[in-house]
């Protein structure tokens, strides 16, 4: 029988979740991002699985469960320990090449490559100090072999869009073939090139147009995609 005054499940493990994380001090960010998603998550699957229960009201349960530990990361990355020891690797592998490496807002590593490191002026050739660069990203994506890879070139608006946009491709290629040469699955590379429609500096000086003609690459480490059994 129905017990009214017993909380619903879904709301017990809510605040379960809740509890847990807030007195969980210890936790570094990676940890409390990482069970903050899965455990709302894992919580939002039971009221699904209660939403949805049939017959079987404990296996509805269980896979509204595992299907919420997905929903909990769904929209973006999940940024995993292996995500920060990859972080690590190439804030030391970059340290006084000018290379920024950063955490996006939605999870991802980000490598922002100058033009002084990445490439010469009006060429697509990868540049010798990128390569060791790129040995080193290599390296720590086959320690990593769950992640994809974007790779966008950019150039500043010198020029004309019909020779912007191939070289900024071009770029974006060049840095992928070094990386497939050292191991890497091309079918885990992505490549784009923007030519000069997102600068992140004025145009109008020679610095600022240095800082445009770049590279980015990201890195992210997605949820894995479960489908649903059919109810029966």
């Amino acid at each position: 029988m129905h017990n009214p005054t017993r909380a619903p499940r879904p709301l017990v493990a809510l605040t379960c979740v809740a509890l847990a994380l807030s007195g969980c001090a210890s936790m570094d960010d990676t940890q409390r991002r990482t069970a903050m998603g899965a455990g709302i998550g894992t919580a939002a699957g039971a009221a699904i699985g209660a939403a949805t229960a049939g017959g079987n009201r404990g296996r509805s349960a269980a896979t509204g469960a595992a299907i919420g530990a997905i929903v909990g990361g769904a929209g973006s990355y999940i940024w995993s320990r292996r995500m920060e020891e990859q972080k690590r690797t190439m804030e030391q592998a970059t340290q006084g090449t000018g290379v920024a490496v950063t955490q996006t807002a939605d999870n991802q590593l980000k490598l922002e490559v100058p033009s002084d490191v990445s490439f010469d002026t009006g060429r697509a050739d990868i540049r010798p100090n990128f390569r060791p660069v790129l040995d080193r990203f290599a390296q720590t994506l086959a320690a990593n072999p769950a992640t994809t890879v974007r790779i966008i070139g950019h150039t500043d608006s010198t020029g004309s869009d019909a020779v912007n946009n191939p070289l900024s491709v071009n770029r974006a290629a060049s840095a992928r073939d070094y990386l497939v040469a050292r191991g890497v699955d091309t079918r885990r590379i992505q490549i784009d090139g923007r030519g000069a429609r997102e600068p992140v500096a004025d145009n109008g000086s020679e610095s600022g147009r240095a800082r445009n003609r770049r590279v980015e690459v990201f890195v992210g480490e997605q949820v894995a995609q479960l489908q649903a059994p059919a109810q029966r």
